[in-house]
C-alpha cells in the first residue's frame, strides 16, 4: 500500500475510513474524508440486496454496465488527492462488473493525467440461467492480493461488507486464515462502520442527545491493530458523536445470532467488548473467531412481475364501509388476483383539519401481465372519483405498472467459487478456500429469556423508549430487531421481560410469524430475527416500511409497564 500506509506500519495502526454505506450515500462524503485528516484507506459500501437488483436491470439495458456510475463521479474530484497522500481506495461499487468499472477508473485516471495501479476481484457472479443476478459473498483475501501487489484502488463485486475492511488490515498485517481472532475482530470493525455514519450517529435512537442534534453526522474510521481489536472514532470537528450506544446501535443492525457467519471466520458477536477510550473513541476488543462454513452465501435475484399502487383517502365518518366499498369495486373491475388493501387509520376523531381527519387506503397490485398491472388497474381506480364514497380523492395519478425483484439466498461449497485477484499487472491469482471449516453451519442455539429473574413489584406507564434503544433492518424476506438497556441497571429487566411472546403483543404483525431471540449480554442487548416479516425482500414488499428500518422504533413507542427502579 502507499505512503500512509507505511506511516501506519510504523505505529501498528491501520486507519481505514468509509465513505459511503449504501448506492446514494452523501456524495461530498469521500471529499469530507480525504481533507479531513490522516487515512490509510478509504472505503465504500455500495451494495445491498436491492442494489444487485437495480444493477441487473442496468446491464439488461446496457451489457458494459453493472456497476455504481455514482463511485466515478466520486472519483474524478478526489483520486488526485488520494494519490498524493497515499491513502489506498477500496471499494464494491464493482457489482456485477468489477472488472468493466476497473477498465473505466483507468479512463478517469488518463483523462486527469494521473497513474493509478488498478486491481480488482471477480469469481462471485454465478451462472444461473433462470436469474437475474445471482452472487456469492466472497471475502477478505483477494482485497489483500491486490493490495499486496502494490494496487491503489482495488474494486470487487460482491464481497462481504465487512471485508473491505479486512481485506486491507490482512495486508498490513500479514494475517493467514488461521489468525481467527484477528479475522473476527476486523470483521467487526468492517461490520461497524461499513454503513457509514450510522455508526456516528445516524439513525440513532437517542439523537436528540447527540452534540449537533445528529444534524450531520461525520463518517466513521476504525483504527485497527494487529490483534484485530480496534478504535472506532471519526475526523475532528465532524457532527453526530461515537459513542459505546452509538457503536452498539450498527452493532445490532441486520445481525441475526451470536454466531456471525462469514467467509473467512465466524465471528462471536458476544464476545465483543466495547469500552469508551474518550471523547468520540471506543475500543472494540476481546473478539474471538472460530473456522469458517464450508459454503459461501449465494444472494439471487429475479423479476418478480409488475406492480402498481393506488391511494385513497377516506375522510370523516364510516372509514370502514368506505374501505369496503372501494375494495369491492376495483375488484369488480380488475379481478381479484394479486391486489392488497391496506386501512392505515391515521385519522382523528371531531377535528378541523382535514388531513387529520383521514384514513388511507393504499391499494397494490402485483401480476405477472404488465398492462393488468398497469393503466387497468390505475385507470379503475380513477374511474371511481365520481362513482364511489362520499369525499372521494386519490394521492395518486393512474400509471403504469414498473417491474419489481424477488430475493432469494442459499449456498454453494466454498471450493466451488473461483474466486480471483486480478492484480494491476493484470496478472490473475487464484485464491484458494480456507482449508479448515466448521461445516455446514446451521441456525445459533437460541437464547430465550430465564424465567423468574428480579422482582419489580413497582411499575409506572410509559414508553419502552425511555430505557432502551432499537435498531432495526432488513435481511432478504426477513427482519431483526436489536434491542438494548441503556444502563446495567436496566439489562435484567429487559432481558427478562422481551421474550418473543411479549414481542407479539407489542407488535401484533410478528404474532403468526417464526422469531428466533439471541440474548447478547456484552452489549446488554437482544435480538430478534423475524422470518417471512418482508416477504420476498425489499424489491417486492409493499409494506409500509418495506425495509423495517422504523420497527424498532415502533417498539420503542410503545406504552408498557416500566419499572419505577430503573431512571429514564
Amino acid at each position: 500500500m502507499g505512503p500512509a500506509a507505511a506511516t501506519g506500519a510504523d505505529t501498528g495502526v491501520l486507519r481505514v475510513g468509509n465513505a459511503s454505506g449504501f448506492y446514494g450515500d452523501r456524495f461530498s462524503a469521500w471529499r469530507e474524508m480525504l481533507d479531513g485528516g490522516e487515512l490509510d484507506v478509504l472505503t465504500g459500501d455500495y451494495l445491498a440486496e436491492l442494489t444487485m437488483l437495480i444493477l441487473g436491470r442496468d446491464r439488461m439495458r446496457d451489457p458494459s454496465r453493472g456497476y455504481a456510475k455514482t463511485f466515478l463521479r466520486q472519483l474524478e474530484g478526489v483520486l488526485g488527492t488520494a494519490l498524493e497522500r497515499g491513502v489506498t481506495l477500496v471499494t464494491n461499487a464493482g457489482g456485477l462488473n468489477p472488472a468493466g468499472l476497473a477498465d473505466e477508473i483507468r479512463s478517469v485516471a488518463d483523462r486527469l493525467g494521473l497513474q493509478v495501479r488498478v486491481g480488482h476481484v471477480e469469481g462471485d457472479a454465478l451462472q444461473r440461467p433462470d436469474a437475474l443476478t445471482a452472487n456469492a459473498y466472497l471475502g477478505a483475501f483477494g482485497i489483500a492480493a491486490c493490495l499486496d501487489a502494490g494496487a491503489d484502488v482495488v474494486v470487487t463485486g460482491r464481497v462481504t461488507d465487512a471485508s473491505l475492511v479486512v481485506g486491507p488490515a490482512v495486508a498490513r498485517f500479514g494475517w493467514t486464515r488461521d489468525d481467527l481472532d484477528a479475522l473476527a475482530g476486523a470483521t467487526v470493525a468492517g461490520h461497524l462502520i461499513e454503513c457509514g455514519a450510522q455508526v456516528t450517529g445516524g439513525n440513532f435512537s437517542f439523537f436528540t442527545e447527540l452534540p449537533d442534534g445528529g444534524h450531520r453526522p461525520g463518517f466513521p474510521i476504525a483504527e485497527l491493530h494487529r490483534d484485530g481489536s480496534s478504535v472506532l472514532t471519526k475526523h475532528p470537528g465532524t457532527g453526530g458523536a461515537v459513542t459505546v450506544e452509538t457503536v452498539t446501535a450498527q452493532l445490532l443492525y441486520e445481525v441475526g445470532g451470536p454466531d456471525y457467519l462469514g467467509p473467512d471466520v465466524v465471528t462471536r458477536l458476544d464476545t465483543v467488548r466495547l469500552e469508551q477510550e474518550g471523547p468520540d473513541r471506543v475500543r472494540v476488543s476481546g473478539v474471538r473467531g472460530t473456522p469458517p462454513p464450508d459454503t459461501l452465501k449465494v444472494g439471487v435475484n429475479n423479476l418478480g412481475g409488475f406492480r402498481n399502487s393506488m391511494t385513497f383517502v377516506l375522510c370523516g365518518l364510516d372509514i370502514p364501509a368506505k374501505a369496503a366499498l372501494v375494495r369491492g369495486q376495483i375488484e369488480e373491475s380488475v379481478g381479484t388476483e394479486g391486489l392488497e388493501f391496506t386501512l392505515a387509520r391515521t385519522d382523528h376523531p371531531d377535528t378541523g383539519d382535514t388531513e387529520a381527519a383521514s384514513a388511507l387506503l393504499h391499494v397494490h397490485v402485483r401480476d405477472g401481465d404488465m398492462s393488468r398491472a398497469g393503466r387497468a388497474f390505475s385507470a379503475a381506480a380513477v374511474e371511481l372519483a365520481l362513482a364511489s364514497y362520499p369525499g372521494c380523492t386519490l394521492t395518486t395519478l393512474p400509471g403504469d405498472a414498473t417491474p419489481y425483484g424477488v430475493f432469494t439466498s442459499d449456498a454453494v461449497p466454498q471450493d466451488a467459487v473461483e474466486h480471483v485477484a486480478v492484480l494491476p499487472s493484470g496478472e490473475r491469482v487464484p485464491i484458494p478456500p480456507p482449508t479448515v471449516t466448521s461445516g455446514l453451519q446451521g441456525a445459533p442455539v437460541q437464547h430465550e429469556a430465564l424465567t423468574g429473574g428480579p422482582s419489580s413489584p413497582a411499575t409506572r406507564r410509559g414508553p419502552l423508549g425511555e430505557l432502551v434503544g432499537a435498531r432495526s433492518g432488513d435481511k432478504g424476506g426477513d427482519a431483526n430487531l436489536g434491542v438494548w438497556a441503556r444502563t446495567d441497571a436496566t439489562w435484567p429487566w429487559l432481558r427478562d421481560w422481551l421474550t418473543v411472546e411479549r414481542l407479539a403483543e407489542l407488535l401484533p404483525e410478528t404474532a403468526p410469524l417464526t422469531v428466533a431471540r439471541y440474548e447478547l449480554p456484552n452489549l446488554r442487548a437482544v435480538n430478534f430475527v423475524i422470518r417471512g416479516l418482508l416477504g420476498q425482500g425489499v424489491a417486492a414488499s409493499t409494506r409500509f416500511d418495506p425495509q423495517a428500518k422504523a420497527l424498532g422504533e415502533l417498539l420503542r413507542s410503545r406504552v408498557v409497564d416500566l419499572p419505577t427502579e430503573a431512571p429514564a
